[in-house]
């Protein structure tokens, strides 16, 4: 049976700092993902590691003398990576982002990176929103309420949702004002269900009782529903700025919700790759802060 090189360095930083928690803020992992690579770990080796109470953790005998033993070859190996990989020709780094930021603002500025950096190669992953970042990537942009915990975070820019439809539901319903949320469908994301009444609450909409909610778990699902003329969508900007720009969508309503919600690039921890890493993540803060 081989044994996962992650799972090895899971173990040689909870064990540093004692904690699954803070080795998976280290690692943008879940603890639960941690505590399952050191799991498997445990049961490949036929020992535990770690003594598990209810709030710490702790080496146990055994977990001392493998972290001694291991921890200099774990180190030995990502030296050995890096200066293999310095002197390949091309680099590659594993971008984790949502879909729905990849599509509308990260792949149309990607020209600009071929150009610019031809000899550091992107791979790309997405993933739904709010869902965890992959495990294999180096860096991820994520959304959150608040400053990820991570050691090196950077900044990008807010979001606020503007409430659209399309053309035919535009020109219905323009000139009727608010009557339109009694009537027409209201689409949103399901991470933010409360999103339309957090609207109608910053409008002082003391009756709102919408027709019909109806919520999708991918944010291009919300915006393709809304220029389908599904409903009226609380659809996100700026990321959301072509589908206005070519009359995709229609704001209905100037008002828009503006929340905490924040868009960070996070760069994990991964030495070898430490100078493509900071490239890619200056490149972002160029391209997405100051057009957000």
């Amino acid at each position: 049976m081989q044994t996962p090189i992650r799972g090895l360095r899971s173990f040689c930083i909870a064990a540093k700092c004692l904690s699954f928690k803070h080795a998976a803020s280290q690692l943008f992992l879940t603890p639960s993902a941690v505590s399952h690579q050191i799991k498997q770990l445990e049961e490949q080796l036929g020992f535990e590691l770690f003594q598990r109470q209810t709030r710490a953790i702790a080496l146990t005998s055994a977990g001392k003398q493998f972290y001694n033993a291991v921890q200099p070859l774990v180190s030995e190996l990502e030296s050995t990576i890096a200066n293999f990989t310095h002197n390949q020709q091309n680099q590659t780094i594993t971008i984790s982002m949502p879909e729905f930021f990849a599509s509308e603002l990260f792949v149309p500025k990607l020209s600009d990176w071929t150009e610019k950096y031809p000899n550091i190669d992107l791979q790309l992953e997405t993933v739904k929103a709010n869902s965890p970042s992959s495990i294999n990537a180096d860096l991820s942009i994520v959304l959150a309420n608040g400053i990820p915990n991570a050691s090196i975070v950077h900044e990008l820019f807010p979001i606020r949702y503007a409430p659209a439809c399309n053309k035919k539901l535009y020109k219905q319903w323009v000139n009727k004002g608010l009557d339109a949320l009694k009537h027409v469908p209201l689409i949103l994301h399901q991470s933010r269900p409360w999103s339309w009444h957090q609207w109608a609450d910053k409008m002082n909409i003391t009756d709102f009782d919408p027709k019909q909610i109806i919520q999708f778990d991918s944010m291009f699902g919300v915006a393709r529903a809304a220029q389908q003329g599904m409903g009226i969508a609380l659809v996100p900007l700026p990321m959301s700025r072509t589908w206005f720009s070519e009359k995709l969508l229609i704001k209905l309503f100037e008002q828009e919700l503006v929340t905490k919600d924040k868009y960070y690039l996070i760069q994990h921890e991964n030495i070898e790759k430490g100078s493509a890493m900071d490239t890619f993540a200056k490149w972002v803060e160029r391209n997405f802060v100051a057009d957000a």
